[in-house]
């Protein structure tokens, strides 16, 4: 079979610098990318997985915030994102959400934002780097248990929003020293993983690539079984 194709969103901004970053780690993982910027064309059913990559803050009129000051927003990226979330899980394909990606999957699927993260978990050790320097624990019984171990996981830190409360359907699966939410995902299918880190950054460590295997591998897993119901159609109507 052929490498699943996976549609990767990104700022208009600054994704030319972090695109193929993703679409390398895609490709390590056995599958290719295609880039979406809002404005531009992203059909769903054109490919077979998304990544909602990180960029700017998630505008607080989706989830009953407030507008802070300091935040940046891009109301049409937000409209793309949350719109992609919802097809993506009435088609029954897989999502990974990288940082704000993270939090458009919760706020897509219902849930909010701490928009001051850090001023809330006043414990949580606050840092800023693609770096691996900030240490978060997987939760037992998660999918990502499963993709990574229960071994604190060191792994970069490049936000300052995080998710407050669940969306429909999600589970928390990392949580920092402090508490704070560092990775969700969807309880039942189909594959919905939102960390709150960027592992584009972290290609070299084995259990970050792992994250980009498990969208791949649910991706092709997906394109397998809608292949098997076509050829079943087809041979249907030649009937």
């Amino acid at each position: 079979m052929k490498r699943p194709l996976i549609g990767v969103t990104t700022s208009r901004r600054s994704g030319w610098r972090i695109f193929p970053l993703v679409a390398l780690n895609v490709w390590l993982a056995g599958g290719r990318s295609v880039r979406w910027v809002a404005g531009r064309e992203a059909v769903l059913s054109g490919v077979d997985g998304i990544i909602i990559g990180g960029g700017d803050d998630i505008s607080p009129d989706l989830y009953g915030g407030r507008l802070i000051t300091s935040a940046r927003l891009d109301p049409d990226r937000d409209a793309l994102e949350r719109r992609l979330v919802h097809e993506a899980e009435a088609a029954n394909k897989p999502v990974l959400g990288i940082c704000r990606g993270s939090q458009m999957l919760n706020v897509a699927l219902g849930g909010t934002l701490h928009q001051d993260a850090y001023g809330i978990y006043t414990a949580s050790q606050r840092k800023w780097t693609i770096l691996p320097r900030k240490t978060v624990n997987v939760q037992p019984g998660t999918r990502l248990e499963r993709l990574a171990g229960t071994a604190p996981m060191k792994i970069n830190a490049l936000h300052s929003q995080a998710v407050d409360q669940l969306g429909e359907g999600l589970r928390v699966a990392a949580r920092d020293d402090g508490g704070m939410i560092q990775a969700v995902e969807r309880v039942h299918e189909p594959f919905a993983l939102g960390v709150q880190w960027h592992p584009e950054h972290l290609f070299y460590a084995r259990r970050q690539r792992r994250l980009f295997r498990a969208l791949v591998e649910a991706a092709r897993a997906g394109a397998r079984s809608s292949d098997q119901l076509r050829a079943v159609d087809r041979a249907a109507d030649s009937n």
